[in-house]
């Protein structure tokens, strides 16, 4: 076998609604399957053979989801991809065709070549609880739209519209109702639930989110939490050139919840309220204020939960 220099063996998998490309380096061994159960059992019985050193497939918007799930099952080494990262590497390594073997070669050879970490799948429990925190998401924009209708359209559709409106408030009350149940069910989770929410303006929806989005949090110091959220802003020098720094990156769920959460935050948390007014009298423009008080807001609950504390006046 024609094993690359450190033995490693790299598999890509390119997804499709309907079928999964797989190819396994450096063997050159390709094949396809349905992207349902009874073709992720075939692809993982394939894979195992060969001891995989990574499994890498791209984040696709669920569609990866039930051959991860399967994967972590069988404790085989997965990595989700960002695409953005493989369509960059492609660019680098002027790949410039592009089919679904192609795309499954060079997501191979991307795992083989950046050699990506491993990625914490969440427990059952935790994905639960996210994927109701995303319907109910959904929900709310659902519900946005319809009273953005309601003024607009004619009288005699009020009525359609309002019954809509209660259908979607009544699925919206039945998740939060689910999600209080699951959270209480877990005592590591209320715990942690209860901390969070000691912060005025931290209310269930934020807390949810960091709880099943970021479950790093506690574990990392200041820097790395904020750099993964996406709320560090980022160097941008290059000789004499001084450009802006600007957040980018990070997980992008929990920062529009929690740019949301901070602008009514700074309305009844005294302490943000105040940070928020210095950074504005000393010239930062309001979103700018914003996304610092976001900042400065997880590295506190980072502390917090990492150390078991709930929130304290002093704290900011």
């Amino acid at each position: 076998m024609n094993y690359s220099q450190d033995n490693e063996v790299n598999v890509g998998i390119d997804t499709g609604k309907s079928q999964l490309d797989i190819y396994i380096r450096p063997l050159g061994e390709y094949f396809t399957v349905s992207n349902d159960a009874k073709g992720v059992r075939e692809a993982i019985k394939r894979i195992k053979v060969h001891t995989p050193t990574r499994i890498v497939i791209e984040a696709t918007g669920r569609l990866e989801h039930t051959f991860v799930f399967a994967a972590a099952k069988h404790k085989l080494p997965v990595v989700v991809a960002n695409p953005l990262h493989v369509r960059r590497f492609a660019g680098a390594i002027g790949q410039l065709a592009k089919t679904d073997k192609i795309d499954a070669q060079l997501i191979a050879h991307f795992g083989e070549s950046i050699k990506p970490a491993q990625t914490a799948v969440a427990p059952e429990n935790d994905r639960k609880i996210s994927d109701l925190l995303v319907r109910r998401r959904q929900l709310m924009e659902m519900q946005t739209m319809e009273k953005n209708r309601l003024s607009i359209m004619p009288k005699e559709l009020r009525t359609n519209i309002n019954t809509m409106l209660k259908t979607i408030k009544a699925q919206i009350d039945k998740i939060d109702a689910a999600l209080d149940a699951m959270i209480a069910q877990a005592d590591d989770w209320k715990e942690k639930n209860e901390i969070l929410q000691s912060v005025p303006g931290v209310g269930k929806v934020m807390a949810y989110t960091l709880l099943s989005d970021l479950p790093e949090l506690g574990t990392l110091n200041n820097k790395e939490i904020a750099a993964l959220v996406g709320v560090a802003p980022i160097n941008r020098e290059s000789g004499r050139y001084q450009g802006l720094r600007r957040i980018r990156g990070g997980r992008h769920q929990i920062r529009t919840v929690m740019f949301m959460a901070m602008m009514s935050t700074i309305q009844c948390n005294k302490k943000f309220k105040d940070y928020y007014e210095r950074l504005r009298a000393a010239g930062k423009r309001p979103k700018v204020a914003l996304v610092a008080c976001m900042r400065k807001m997880i590295v506190i609950l980072n502390s917090m939960v990492r150390n078991g504390t709930a929130w304290e006046g002093n704290m900011i």
